[in-house]
């Protein structure tokens, strides 16, 4: 955990998606001190030619632009994090796809941890035995 959603208006690029999840994985636990063994990626492309801004496509505008969506547990990062983390991925997307949009977006998701998990287990269930395991 955490799950990282992204849509590049690129075509499909196998070495382009490593780059992206090298990227974000380092991000990712740098500045949001997320474990990498459970940080997924997805990457989604989107030609520029469908991805219109203004009403004009990107491929009309020659630029490039992408979204992404990371979902973490609610007060696992300061305010301070969350705007270090966004300004930096933004950079490093930048030097991956060259001239971007501004209309380039980071959303990070704040999820209740009884609302979110994996391998069948909520987070609120993790902490509770992590928490019986170190008082036990």
């Amino acid at each position: 955990m955490p799950i990282i959603n992204v849509k590049v208006s690129r075509p499909a690029d196998p070495q382009l998606t490593r780059q992206i999840a090298d990227t974000l994985l380092a991000l990712t636990t740098r500045i949001l001190r997320k474990r990498r063994d459970l940080t997924a990626i997805t990457v989604d492309y989107v030609p520029p030619e469908h991805w219109v801004v203004g009403g004009r496509t990107l491929a009309e505008q020659g630029l490039s632009s992408f979204y992404f969506d990371i979902k973490v547990v609610d007060g696992t990062n300061t305010k301070d994090e969350k705007a270090a983390y966004i300004a930096a991925c933004f950079a490093a997307f930048q030097e991956l796809l060259g001239p971007l949009h501004e209309e380039s977006y980071i959303h990070v998701h704040d999820v209740r941890e009884q609302a979110y998990g994996y391998g069948g287990l909520t987070q609120e269930h993790r902490y509770i035995q992590q928490r019986l395991a170190a008082a036990g």
